[in-house]
């Protein structure tokens, strides 16, 4: 009897994973500018000062700024004051770096140029782009976007987040791709109309709460990866003004690799008129969410540069669940 009632205590309370997002989501589509303010200032380079490099031996780039003699540092302007207002004699000055993940101490001897601190250092507290956003969550508010990290090019590292926006944009034309060059769309970001704050960048994109009003679309089932099959689809996206069209698409295969979530699944685009348009795939795409039998299956990704028609999927599924982990 004991053993009976043990053994009904343990099933009980097994650990039940709950997630928390909506089976009905609203599919996105909408081009949107991105706004980035970095958790720490980023070494994206150097710079000679009195023709030599004078912080090549302290500090690397990919470094995160976080401290300058023991006070924070949010932004470049505050480095500037910083610096000006504690500099010593020597002109050293103590900083503390993020590197590899861990805090490392160091020191920056400056020099003068021109009556002019100068650092020997390319720094930036913020980044700027394009992209698509994929889904809102009508009951969260959680939205989701991009279904990548975004990747800082100067330090290739993941830009780590201190907070930011994303804003409405319209897209005014496009830099067509062709096999070898990934083209882009070009787009006025209006920085007056933001639509959601930035929380998180991760692998499978970024992430946030959706505080403008909801848009007034109808919702679509989630498809499990599962229901994913082999043939015709269509994605959402934006290429004049703000319009988002209905482009066709032909999925060819699907992967069961977790440890590349951005490549669920690989594509074609079949639809002359987003070829004519964009000559295939083109940055500021990523994020178009992707429908197949009236359920959002997943984003945009990758490109295939040497076939710029081909391109990778991540599953809608993964998404939703990064998104999740918000309201945890």
């Amino acid at each position: 009897m004991k053993k009976m009632m043990f053994t009904i205590f343990i099933i009980l309370f097994l650990p039940v994973c709950i997630f928390a997002y909506s089976k009905n989501i609203i599919p996105g589509g909408e081009s949107i500018g991105i706004q980035i303010n970095s958790d720490g200032l980023i070494v994206v380079g150097y710079y000679k000062v009195n023709d030599k490099y004078i912080a090549k031996n302290n500090i690397k780039i990919g470094d995160r700024i976080i401290k300058i003699n023991g006070k924070s540092v949010s932004s470049i302007s505050e480095l500037t004051n910083i610096i000006n207002d504690s500099i010593a004699e020597n002109l050293s000055v103590d900083v503390e770096v993020i590197r590899n993940n861990k805090i490392v101490k160091t020191n920056l001897t400056l020099e003068i140029e021109n009556n002019m601190y100068k650092t020997g250092l390319y720094i930036k507290d913020s980044v700027t782009g394009l992209g698509t956003l994929t889904y809102i969550d009508p009951i969260t508010k959680v939205y989701g976007s991009l279904g990548h990290e975004i990747i800082l090019s100067e330090t290739n590292n993941r830009v780590e987040v201190k907070d930011g926006n994303i804003l409405l944009s319209k897209v005014t034309n496009i830099n067509k791709s062709r096999n070898g060059k990934v083209g882009s769309k070009n787009a006025n970001i209006l920085y007056n109309k933001k639509i959601g704050t930035i929380i998180k960048n991760t692998q499978t994109g970024i992430y946030g709460m959706y505080t403008s009003s909801i848009p007034n679309k109808d919702t679509l089932e989630v498809a499990e990866f599962s229901e994913i099959k082999k043939g015709d689809a269509y994605i959402l996206t934006v290429t004049k003004n703000n319009e988002i069209k209905k482009y066709n698409i032909n999925i060819i295969d699907k992967y069961y690799n977790k440890k590349d979530t951005q490549k669920a699944f690989s594509f074609e685009v079949t639809d002359n008129a987003l070829i004519n348009e964009t000559g295939g795939i083109v940055q500021g795409m990523s994020g178009s969410p992707i429908i197949q039998n009236d359920k959002i299956i997943g984003a945009v990704t990758n490109v295939v540069i040497d076939n710029v028609k081909l391109g990778y999927g991540i599953s809608i599924i993964t998404m939703l669940e990064s998104g999740d982990e918000l309201l945890n």
